[in-house]
């Protein structure tokens, strides 16, 4: 499972989620290369609504109409399961992108770089609530990431042929699979994330990510390479889950600096959490060195709605808390 992430994980590894307040997509990309370990390219939903991760997935989508703040409308006699679904990088929801590539290859970048798209189920909920029969709405949701995926995929590679791709498939949805009024069975939906992430098997190294609360064992059933989590206290009963999951070489991004609260002025309160949960898992069987050494620290969430201060701020408390990972390892589990 590990081949392509070797040099991506460790204690001093650090990446963003998705979104960056920026409206300036120059300014946006200089801060992705600058912030972390592992450059994210950044999405900017202030820069436009259609930045937004619903709206970058449907902007081609006849049928499909953006509204002023990212809302989506459908008008149904040109909506159905029979769409063929493109991708076309060249306009207003892909800013960031072009931006950041551009940069990336000014400085003949070589070294690895993240990105994510939206996953077929939080799509699927989406056009579902925006009137799409579920049986529409899951079956293109599913097309229309992969589609994208593999128009992104395309574009990185043409711009960094030498850079290795790490892509993570965003499911928030994920937090209420398990739900009794969630629309799909869980194992309907595992199955429309691994189709989804199967379009890359072989040219990036595909992984999960969730800034819920969610069902762990359900979000390793998908297959990931990467697995992104919040650090919460219900993930040591995951323990067995997650010890299999690195025994196969898997890797865990901790989304361990808060994103939905006060910015903190220390990692302190981040380095106790973080610190905390990994406890309670090398109690109850996981490899303490596994967990430092196949890890990488990243905010809970994206920052596109935050100050551009805080987003500095929080991704500086990222590297801070990478660097106390680093620096307390093993020492600071048995604290």
């Amino acid at each position: 499972m590990n081949g392509g992430v070797e040099h991506v994980f460790g204690p001093r590894s650090t990446t963003a989620i998705g979104s960056l307040p920026h409206r300036d997509p120059v300014g946006a990309a200089t801060c992705a290369f600058a912030a972390t370990t592992l450059p994210c390219i950044p999405s900017l939903p202030r820069r436009s609504p259609a930045e937004g991760m619903v709206a970058q997935a449907v902007g081609s989508l006849p049928g499909v109409t953006l509204g002023q703040y990212g809302s989506i409308s459908i008008d149904p006699s040109r909506f159905g399961s029979d769409i063929v679904v493109g991708a076309d990088l060249r306009g207003e929801s892909f800013g960031g992108l072009r931006a950041f590539l551009d940069l990336a290859a000014r400085r003949d970048h070589r070294g690895p770089v993240k990105w994510q798209f939206i996953g077929p189920v939080t799509l699927g909920l989406s056009l579902r609530r925006a009137g799409a029969p579920s049986s529409v709405a899951f079956r293109l949701a599913v097309n229309a990431v992969r589609a994208h995926l593999d128009a992104i995929a395309t574009a990185v590679a043409c711009r960094l042929p030498h850079s290795r791709q790490i892509v993570l498939v965003d499911e928030p949805s994920f937090g209420s699979l398990m739900t009794s009024s969630f629309p799909i069975a869980p194992d309907v939906a595992i199955d429309l994330v691994s189709e989804a992430m199967s379009v890359l098997e072989h040219r990036a190294v595909v992984g999960l990510h969730c800034c819920d609360r969610a069902d762990i064992p359900s979000l390793l059933a998908t297959g990931p390479r990467l697995l992104s989590l919040p650090v919460t206290s219900a993930v040591p009963d995951a323990a067995g889950y997650l010890q299999r999951y690195l025994d196969r070489g898997g890797v865990v991004v901790w989304g361990a600096v808060a994103t939905d609260g006060p910015v903190l002025n220390t990692p302190d309160r981040s380095w106790r959490a973080l610190a905390g949960v990994w406890r309670d898992l090398v109690e109850r069987g996981v490899d303490a060195d596994a967990l430092v050494q196949r890890s990488i620290i990243s905010p809970q969430c994206g920052l596109g709605l935050h100050s551009r201060a805080a987003a500095q701020r929080v991704l500086e408390l990222t590297s801070e808390l990478a660097e106390r990972v680093a620096a307390e390892s093993r020492a600071g589990l048995n604290r």
